[in-house]
């Protein structure tokens, strides 16, 4: 299986080093010297990462045959893919791979579907869960253990405990027909703003509960 576990950004300095969008929980293993990473465009690759380090809270790297700034810079916006064996799991039990994750039903406490996991978006300082609910909009949730407290991949769902307000409800469709459409007073409005909880975007396994892999 194949996992996209970086981007590469601007070239630093004049000895061929990159700067490196990180998208891996796990860059010591997957981005650490001596890895061989396919690329998107395949014919920048494959690249075997020669030398790394953190500099001003970024991850530099060097790869093998990338000697000078011009040739970094040509390696600019390519993404980085690792091979990876589909039943691997990291060896941190609360933490997953994206593939493993993807697809799963994303309910509240009571059970009630919220929709389904669809993506997760690495950043910096946090991961976010893209959760595409049944009228196809979407709701990042922060992926932190607060908020998202239990993973059951055995049943195939992430269970959530969003703060108020932050995701909107969906009315039913029975709720629907009974008030004619969507917006209407009556029973189809209280219907609508049942038992939907919120989600804060600004809180994030990949560590405690964010992209947790």
């Amino acid at each position: 299986m194949q996992l996209v576990v970086g981007r590469i950004g601007r070239a630093h300095g004049i000895r061929g080093d990159v700067s490196v969008e990180v998208r891996t929980d796990e860059p010591e293993l997957r981005l650490g010297p001596g890895a061989v990473l396919l690329t998107d465009p395949a014919s920048a690759g494959p690249l075997t990462v020669e030398s790394g380090r953190v500099h001003s809270g970024r991850l530099l790297l060097r790869f093998a045959g990338v000697k000078d700034r011009n040739g970094a810079e040509a390696l600019r916006g390519t993404m980085l893919i690792a091979e990876v064996d589909p039943e691997e799991t990291p060896e941190d039990p609360d933490e997953y791979y994206d593939h493993q994750l993807i697809g799963l039903d994303v309910v509240l406490l009571d059970g009630t579907l919220v929709g389904e996991l669809t993506e997760l978006v690495h950043l910096p300082y946090q991961d976010l869960l893209t959760v595409t609910r049944p009228d196809g909009t979407e709701v990042l949730v922060p992926f932190v253990e607060q908020i998202v407290p239990t993973i059951d991949l055995e049943n195939q769902r992430a269970v959530i405990t969003p703060p108020p307000g932050l995701i909107e409800p969906l009315e039913s469709e029975s709720d629907t027909a009974e008030g004619g459409e969507t917006g209407t007073t009556g029973d189809a409005a209280d219907g609508g703003a049942a038992d939907a909880a919120g989600r804060d975007a600004g809180a994030g396994e990949d560590s405690s509960g964010g992209a947790r892999a």
